[in-house]
């Protein structure tokens, strides 16, 4: 199996101590046992707590008792994988543990594509095919407030307990009766040292005139505008005035109608990558580990810009058209091993949420079990500025999106 490690240059290791003490949302601020991560940091970016009403749902028959599967959707690049075997090691070890037929689809390339996609299906009471989705808190919050998910039977899943502890009561989902934590992540820049020929080290460096045409952004705007807005000196942890968002989108449509931003994309900006067609843009930190592997090329770097970063996390939910939700409970509780997760967390190189996991690593790999990109520390975070798009009203959710979509052309 192919793992998926850090560069183990100086610069890289610090990154993980910055990320240990403050912890945002698929951008929070982490904490907990070993990490050090902040409670407040992680409250303070995430969405509304959803209303009290959220309790009456009418949830279909469970039949997993007689129909022993799990349908999985994830982003791309985000479960160990063996190139050789073409499976997903950890998911063939539940299936194997537990006689579950797990079945893994990477369908989600961006929050807002995902959940427009299911959206209609699950308000009309039908089956999407999935009994997990995974999306990021900002998204995870709208998901529960309009009650498009089933809650979550935490007695039957006693390793959840194994959630930092910071993450165990976010706004979003207090008590997290709804959702558990997959991984988290930065976003900043990435490119190919060898086909770029320099450092990039800020936004300023990504718009060159040599990179024109060549640089792609991710389609979340929390991470791309919020990368911009604090190049531009805005504290994103606070309220972003409507002003603040417009001027941070004129950023982006000049950028393109100069032409150096080739493409806005979700997760199949790594395609553009990939074939060359890109070698630099805003991305998630995890996926320039996964493309190092993947194309055996060393020059893949991932740096948090000078002006700063943003930190996100993304979370397991049931849909409430699923009737396998404890099938479904039974592999949450699976990966919240600390063993299972320091398998899946030395692959991807997300942010790994599971007390114990940091120890399991160490003692196969002391150096991997140090990288910023996995357990990180709170100094780097507050010295580098990595910090959580802050939480939006629904009416501004509504507004900002609008905006953004017309940019992408939708």
């Amino acid at each position: 199996m192919i793992r998926r490690r850090p560069p183990s240059d100086p610069a890289v290791a610090g990154l993980v101590k910055a990320a240990s003490r403050s912890a945002f949302s698929r951008r929070h601020l982490l904490g907990g046992v070993g990490l050090g991560l902040g409670a407040t940091a992680l409250s303070a970016c995430a969405p509304p707590a959803p209303p009290a009403t959220a309790a009456a749902l009418n949830l279909p028959t469970d039949v997993s008792d007689t129909d022993k599967v799990v349908r999985w959707a994830n982003w791309t690049a985000y479960l160990d994988y063996d190139e050789e075997a073409k499976n997903y090691p950890t998911l063939q070890g539940f299936i194997e543990q537990t006689g579950i037929q797990a079945t893994y689809s990477e369908d989600i390339e961006d929050n807002d594509a995902y959940y427009n996609k299911v959206r209609p299906q699950l308000i009309a009471g039908q089956d999407i095919g999935r009994d997990i989705f995974t999306f990021t808190d900002w998204m995870a919050g709208r998901v529960i407030r309009e009650q498009l998910c089933q809650p979550l039977e935490l007695i039957r899943m006693p390793n959840a307990t194994n959630l930092l502890e910071p993450l165990k009561d976010v706004s979003f989902d207090p008590g997290r009766t709804h959702s558990l934590t997959w991984q988290s992540g930065f976003a900043g820049i990435g490119y190919n040292k060898e086909k770029v020929g320099r450092e990039l080290k800020s936004l300023d460096d990504l718009w060159a005139d040599d990179l024109k045409g060549k640089v792609v952004v991710l389609s979340e705007f929390r991470d791309t505008v919020g990368c911009i807005l604090l190049h531009q000196g805005v504290d994103i942890s606070k309220p972003v005035g409507k002003q603040q968002f417009e001027t941070a989108v004129a950023e982006v449509e000049k950028r393109m109608a100069d032409g150096n931003i080739r493409r806005i994309k979700g997760n199949s900006y790594l395609e553009d990558l990939k074939t060359g067609n890109a070698v630099a843009g805003i991305v998630w930190s995890g996926d320039l580990f996964v493309l190092r592997a993947e194309t055996e090329d060393e020059n893949w770097e991932f740096v948090i810009p000078e002006s700063g970063g943003t930190l996100w996390s993304d979370n397991l939910m049931v849909p409430i058209t699923s009737t396998h939700r404890r099938n479904a409970e039974t592999l949450m509780n699976y990966y919240y091993q600390p063993e299972v997760a320091a398998q899946v967390a030395a692959y991807v190189n997300y942010i790994c949420p599971v007390v114990g996991a940091q120890e399991v690593l160490a003692q196969s790999d002391p150096d991997l079990a140090e990288s910023p990109f996995i357990f990180p520390s709170a100094d780097y975070i507050a010295e580098h500025n990595i910090t959580g798009f802050s939480a939006l009203s629904a009416e501004a959710d509504a507004e900002f999106s609008a905006i953004w979509q017309k940019v992408m052309g939708n």
